[in-house]
C-alpha cells in the first residue's frame, strides 16, 4: 500500500498535456498498431485475405472480383477457399491507412482502382512504395488522390511506374503544383526513362 501511495504521488506532479495532445497521440499510436503487418498472416491466409483484414482494420472498404457489393465490416469478410475472393478495388476514403502497412499489398495481383481520399497518414513514401509494387504496376487501371494533404509533387512522380493505369484523378491538393489529367502518368514515364 505505502508503494501504491508514493506512486500516486509522483504520477500527480507530472504536469499534465493538453487533451488534444494526450488523444492525438494515443491515435497515432493505435493506427500503427492496425496497420502493422503480420508476414505469418499473409503467408498462412493469403495476400488478398490479410490485406482484406488490413484495409478493413483500418476503415477502408474493399470490392472483389465478380461482385458489386463493397466488403465494408470485418466481422462479415466472406469465409470459404482462401484463393476465392481477390480484390478488385480498394476505397480507402477517411481510413487510417499508412506505409507501414503497405506490405500487406505486395501480393495482390487483381487490384484495379484504388482511391484515396482524405487519408491523412498518406504521405509520398506511400505513393512510392506502390509504384514500386510490380504486381500492381500490371494491374491498376484507375487511381484516386484526393484530399491528402501530405502528397507533393514527388509523390505523384513516383506514380509513374504504373503505366497501365488509364485515368487518374488528383484534387484538392494546396502542394502540388501540377493538377493530374488521363495519361500524365505514362507522359511522366516516358520523360523519366
Amino acid at each position: 500500500m505505502m508503494l501504491f501511495g508514493k506512486v500516486s504521488q509522483q504520477l500527480c506532479g507530472i504536469k499534465k498535456l493538453p487533451w488534444s495532445c494526450d488523444s492525438r497521440y494515443f491515435w497515432g499510436w493505435l493506427n500503427a498498431v492496425f496497420n502493422k503487418v503480420d508476414y505469418d498472416r499473409i503467408r498462412d491466409v493469403g495476400p488478398d485475405r490479410a490485406a482484406s483484414e488490413w484495409l478493413l482494420r483500418c476503415g477502408a472498404m474493399v470490392r472483389y472480383h465478380g461482385q458489386e457489393r463493397w466488403q465494408m465490416d470485418y466481422n462479415h469478410l466472406p469465409t470459404g477457399p482462401l484463393d476465392k475472393y481477390k480484390i478488385q478495388a480498394i476505397d480507402a476514403t477517411n481510413s487510417c491507412i499508412m506505409s507501414i502497412g503497405f506490405d500487406h499489398m505486395v501480393g495482390l495481383q487483381h487490384v484495379e482502382k484504388i482511391r484515396l481520399c482524405k487519408c491523412h497518414y498518406i504521405k509520398d513514401d506511400c505513393l512510392l512504395r506502390l509504384g514500386q509494387l510490380e504486381n500492381l504496376q500490371k494491374s491498376i487501371l484507375e487511381m484516386e488522390i484526393i484530399s491528402c494533404g501530405n502528397i507533393t509533387d514527388k509523390g505523384i512522380i513516383a506514380l509513374r511506374h504504373l503505366r497501365k493505369s488509364a485515368g487518374q484523378s488528383l484534387g484538392n491538393h494546396g502542394k502540388l503544383s501540377t493538377f493530374m489529367k488521363p495519361g500524365l502518368l505514362p507522359r511522366l514515364h516516358q520523360q523519366t526513362r
